[in-house]
Parts: C-alpha cells; sequence; structure tokens
C-alpha cells in the first residue's frame, strides 16, 4: 500500500500520469473484448472501471476513495451492476470483522499489553545483536499474526528504536528486518492481514483449516528469512553485539525498568484468539450451520469482544471507534469489493478462469506458480487486496468446477502477502515503517536499498510457499467435493458456494 500523504508533483508529471491510466485503461477494454472474457459492452465497461481504480491506487493513491466512488456511479449509471448486487459485493461482513479487530487492538494499547512486550525484551539480560534479531523476527512475525500488520509494526519499531537510540547504531537495517517479518507473519493466520480473512471466509476455511494450511508455510518462510537477514547485516549486526557488551561493561540497561500491568491486555487477547480458534465448534454448538450461517460465529466474535471492552472502558468507547477504526481504508475496501464484483456479475471471471484452464495444462498445481507469481509481483507496487479481489472470483469459479483447484487459495495468499516485501511501497506495514524510521531516526530507505533484500526475500519465500504446496496436504473445505460434483457446467452462477463442515 502506498501513503496517504499527498507528494508535490508539476502538472506535466500529472498530465503524463493521466494519459498513461487512460492509454492502460482503454488496452485492458480492448484486450478483454479481443481474447473474448469480455465480448459484449457491460463487461468491457466492469473491466475498465475496475482497471481505473487499479491505475489509480498506482499513480494517485491519495485519491482511490474518490475514484472508486466514481467507479460505483459508473457501473450502476450503466446499468452493468445492479443496486442490491452491489450492495451484496461490499462483504460486509468481512467489514465487521475487521472493525471488531481494530477496537480490539486499540484497547489492548490502552491497557498496556503492547508496551509490556517491548518492556519484556529490553530487560532481557545477556542478549547479543544475534539473539535481538532472532527474537525480533519471531516478535514481528508472531505479533502480526494475532493483531494487525499496522499495530504489529508499530509496536515492533518502538522497540527497534528503544534499543537503536540506546546503543547509538543505525536503525535502518534492524527496521527492514523487522518489516520483512511482519509481512511474512502476517500470512500465517487470518487476523494478521485483510487478506488472511478475506480469503479464509470467501473459501470456506475455518480458523482450524486455515492456520493449518498457512502456519507451516510461514513459518519455514520465516526460518529462511531470519537466516538470510542473519548473514546480510551480519556487520550491524556484530557492532550491536560490540555495543551491547559496552553497556553491559558499564551496568547500563537498554531501557528503564518500568512495570506494566498487562495481564488484563494479556487475558483479552488470549480470550479473543481462543474463541476464533473455536469458532466452528461454538458455532455447531449454537445451530448455527448451513450455508446461510457459514463462519457465522468467526465474524461476531469481534464484535461481541469490542462490545464488551467499550461498556467494561464507557470513557475510551468513542476514542476507539473513532480514532483506532481505520474507516478510510475500510471504505476502500468495501468499494473495491463491489467493484470487483461487477466482474464476477458479468461473467468475465467465469470467462478468465475458462481461458486459464485452457491455456496453463497440467491441472491445478500447474497453475500454482502463475498465481503466485502474479499477485507478488502485483502486490508488490499496489494493495495486495487489489489483486485478491480481483482473483477471487477466478479461482471460485474454477473450485465449482474441480475440488483440486482449491490449492490455488493458499498460492493467493502467499503471493500477496509475500509479494510486499518486494517494493517499499509493497505494504501498509513498510509505509509505516519508512514514515517512523524518517521520523525517529531522521533517515531513508531508498528503493534500490529496499529492492536489494526485498527481492531475495520475496523470491526465496516465494519458492518455498510453491515447492510446500506441491508437496503437502493442503486443507480443503468440508462439503467441496461434493459441492464440485454438482456442479452444473453450463450453469454460471454469480456466487460461489457456501462450504461448510458438517
Amino acid at each position: 500500500m502506498h501513503s496517504d500523504s499527498v507528494v508535490p508533483t508539476s502538472p506535466l508529471q500529472i498530465l503524463s500520469k493521466i494519459s498513461a491510466m487512460i492509454v492502460i485503461t482503454a488496452l485492458a477494454g480492448w484486450g478483454s473484448r479481443a481474447i473474448g472474457i469480455a465480448p459484449d459492452t457491460l463487461p468491457v465497461v466492469a473491466v475498465c472501471t475496475f482497471i481505473g481504480v487499479i491505475c489509480t491506487t498506482l499513480f494517485f493513491w491519495s485519491h482511490r476513495v474518490a475514484i472508486a466512488f466514481l467507479g460505483v456511479a459508473v457501473l450502476i449509471g450503466t446499468r452493468t451492476m445492479t443496486l442490491q448486487g452491489l450492495m451484496r459485493a461490499t462483504e460486509l461482513d468481512i467489514i465487521f470483522f475487521l472493525v471488531g479487530m481494530m477496537i480490539i487492538v486499540g484497547a489492548l494499547k490502552d491497557l498496556g499489553f503492547l508496551t509490556w512486550v517491548i518492556q519484556s525484551i529490553i530487560n532481557k539480560k545477556k542478549m547479543t545483536g544475534g539473539s535481538f534479531v532472532l527474537i525480533l523476527c519471531g516478535l514481528a512475525a508472531l505479533l502480526s499474526s494475532v493483531v494487525d500488520e499496522v499495530s504489529s509494526i508499530v509496536v515492533v519499531l518502538a522497540l527497534v528504536f528503544q534499543v537503536c537510540d540506546t546503543l547509538k547504531v543505525r536503525a535502518t537495517p534492524f527496521v527492514l528486518i523487522a518489516v520483512l517479518c511482519t509481512n511474512i507473519g502476517s500470512a500465517s493466520t487470518m487476523l494478521g492481514n485483510p487478506v488472511g480473512i478475506f480469503i479464509g471466509n470467501k473459501a470456506g476455511f475455518t480458523f482450524g483449516q486455515f492456520l493449518s494450511g498457512a502456519t507451516p508455510i510461514a513459518f519455514t518462510s520465516l526460518l529462511a528469512t531470519a537466516v538470510i537477514v542473519m548473514f546480510w547485516f551480519r556487520k550491524p549486526i556484530r557492532e550491536m553485539t560490540a555495543k551491547m557488551e559496552e553497556h553491559r561493561n558499564q551496568n547500563r540497561g537498554l531501557g528503564p525498568l518500568v512495570r506494566i500491568p498487562f495481564k488484563r491486555g494479556l487475558c483479552v487477547l488470549i480470550t479473543t484468539v481462543s474463541i476464533i480458534a473455536f469458532h466452528h465448534q461454538i458455532e455447531n454448538l449454537l445451530g448455527l450451520t448451513g450455508a446461510e450461517n457459514k463462519n457465522a460465529f468467526l465474524i461476531v466474535t469481534p464484535l461481541i469482544i469490542a462490545g464488551l471492552l467499550m461498556a467494561y472502558r464507557p470513557q475510551r468507547a468513542r476514542h476507539y471507534v473513532e480514532h483506532d477504526v481505520e474507516w478510510w481504508t475500510l471504505l476502500f475496501f468495501m468499494l473495491l469489493f463491489a467493484i470487483a464484483g461487477s466482474l464476477e456479475h458479468q461473467g468475465v471471471t467465469a470467462n478468465l478462469a475458462d481461458k486459464l484452464s485452457a491455456i496453463v495444462t497440467g491441472g491445478p498445481k500447474a497453475m500454482v506458480p502463475f498465481v503466485l507469481g502474479i499477485s507478488s509481483i502485483g502486490s508488490a507496487f499496489v494493495d495486495n487486496i487489489v489483486f485478491v479481489a480481483a482473483f477471487t472470483p477466478v479461482i471460485q469459479s474454477l473450485v465449482e468446477r474441480a475440488a483440486d483447484y482449491s490449492i490455488l487459495w493458499w498460492a493467493l495468499l502467499f503471493g500477496a502477502c509475500f509479494g510486499g516485501n518486494i517494493t517499499a511501497i509493497g505494504s501498509t506495514a513498510n509505509i509505516v515503517a519508512l514514515g517512523l524510521l524518517e521520523k525517529r531516526a531522521h533517515a531513508h530507505i531508498g528503493f534500490l536499498e529496499w529492492l536489494k533484500i526485498g527481492a531475495v526475500i520475496g523470491l526465496v519465500s516465494g519458492l518455498i510457499a510453491w515447492g510446500m504446496l506441491q508437496i503437502m496436504p493442503v486443507p480443503h473445505p468440508v462439503g467441496l467435493h461434493a459441492a464440485a460434483e454438482h456442479h452444473d457446467p453450463d450453469t454460471k452462477p454469480h456466487t460461489a458456494p457456501c462450504f461448510q463442515q458438517p
């Protein structure tokens, strides 16, 4: 994701970007018609509108919500999308889930839990530069898997700046390490990245299924990343070790010894994750079965916990809702989902699925590197949720024909999350980290400086994901095979089947 700050540009630069957008959008519309995925006028309008939003996120990031509003108006005005179809496509269930989780994270900050995490590591004795980096890798990945990646990187970088400021060492290498591991860890559960809850809910995975499919690959990629960064940044790590030894000889610590009341925050986090982890069993106990209640308790759990927290701290409730919830981002997600829904509504994604099946021979596993590669490269430059929203209906169409195509959900997940490491603008965590580095350390990471290590990590983690998806048994939503067997190939439904465990 890009920063929302407005960067001054000359009129010539603005004109050239607008021209590029027009050309790209026109070519996309012409090309989609030429290859047969958008044979009529309305499908072409849907394609052009979606490509226009993608171009806006790339060239005019701060205007993405405005263009998305206009895009929705175009779809309704041209009758490319009905109003009812628009409302169904906004994925309000996912938006509610994210609102609840954002409020919970805001409460965790208030309750001192995140500060306690920092203090616990700072006060650790006999730490070396190497052990600090390993702790940093683990903490960044773990936090980003249970809270959102932005909150995670803010907490982890507070630790980095505290240690680096005390030791008088350059913070840039350790900021890079923290961000790289944050993006990898965010793929391991449904909680770490909006992409995770979106894919998990659309595919019909329970929290446990998602965990068993995503965590092994994310953990292996994290280990590989730790090895690479330990070698890549060996000089700064050795410098940190020497500074730490010097501080110990002077009987000086890395930070102030402060007692933080953390138990309430820890209880909130454990309770939230535990209920989410057992949501499927709770749904069965409550009789919330059937397609209409798919993952119902998974979605409402953050709302329940958030409601209890706001009742517990009524003086902070309004603050949580107004300041801790990223309404700007959530509004963009809703509009983006609606615009992507027009592609499905007009049959563009089903036609694209037909073309992919014809072009890529060798079955579902042969499509894994294609989906991994295109989503990784796309997510390196444009918000990963854009590519996930575009690819989701295509994968749904393929899964309806053969259950084995559900492996592509995992390829899409890892491509979108791991691809965010490639460039400095690849994820929200990257942008937040760059801003904090400039503010706290008055330093800047150049595009090429980031690209060198980011491309290595992106390539290695992508290859790991590809290799493990080829050999490990990935979870399939129970009921998927039956749905695929009874699918009528002559019917092109506009929504994916809802898969539910018995």
